[in-house]
């Protein structure tokens, strides 16, 4: 499996700690890397930044069009019988591709206990596919305006590693691309299978707005760093 390449924005300070964002579809990694100055973190953080880059494939729902996305999408029906809103294998795929990621930074000397996984939409599908199913803990998970996949299988691929690591949740009220109750059903399947997860909801679309990314923010100092005042 080749390596995702990705926008690298390095630690201010040696790198202590890191955080692996993953872009929606038709995005790249440069669509969420400027967030960065965004976040105000403290002076010296130690944090790292990766952004990586979904692989370019055809999109059914985009008329097959050639774009970067995590996986294809074939119906915009969520609750399609057969599942295919989200292609299985392609979720697979990417994620073992992001765990790929993941495992390089481990072994770059970044305890796995020291990241935090991110994702928006289709990015968020692929953090929250990996997060039951790593085989290490990690420091949390922010899943942005997103859904889940295979949800049935949750069950019984799911594991315990990570079943005290803390998750985010956050979705726009007003979402017209993935609807709120999609990411509502994502954050009640967690929750029902005991992981940690919180909800947050905003006045907004399919995007990000200034209270999310104070909210993230604050995650991950909480997580990556001592508490934020």
């Amino acid at each position: 499996m080749a390596d995702l390449p990705f926008v690298d924005v390095p630690a201010a300070g040696g790198t202590q700690a890191a955080v692996i964002w993953l872009h929606g579809l038709g995005d790249s990694g440069h669509g969420f890397s400027p967030i960065v100055p965004e976040l105000s973190l403290p002076t010296g953080h130690g944090i790292r930044f990766l952004f990586p880059h979904a692989p370019q494939q055809p999109v059914t729902i985009n008329g097959g069009m050639v774009m970067r996305a995590w996986y294809d999408i074939k119906t915009l029906d969520f609750n399609a019988v057969d599942g295919s809103r989200a292609d299985e294998a392609g979720v697979r795929q990417s994620a073992a591709a992001v765990q790929q990621l993941l495992d390089k930074v481990i072994a770059s000397g970044v305890p796995s206990e020291r990241i935090v996984l991110a994702g928006f939409s289709q990015g968020g599908v692929i953090a929250l596919h990996l997060l039951p199913r790593l085989p290490y803990k990690i420091a949390g998970v922010m899943a942005l305006s997103t859904y889940m996949a295979v949800p049935e299988s949750l069950k019984t691929e799911m594991n315990s590693v990570n079943k005290a690591t803390p998750v985010l949740v956050a979705h726009g009220l007003i979402d017209e691309v993935v609807p709120v109750d999609a990411g509502k059903a994502a954050f009640n399947s967690l929750k029902y299978a005991g992981f940690q997860v919180k909800w947050f909801e905003y006045r907004m679309g399919h995007s990000v707005c200034a209270q999310e990314v104070d909210d993230l923010s604050r995650f991950i100092q909480t997580q990556l760093l001592k508490k934020p005042d």
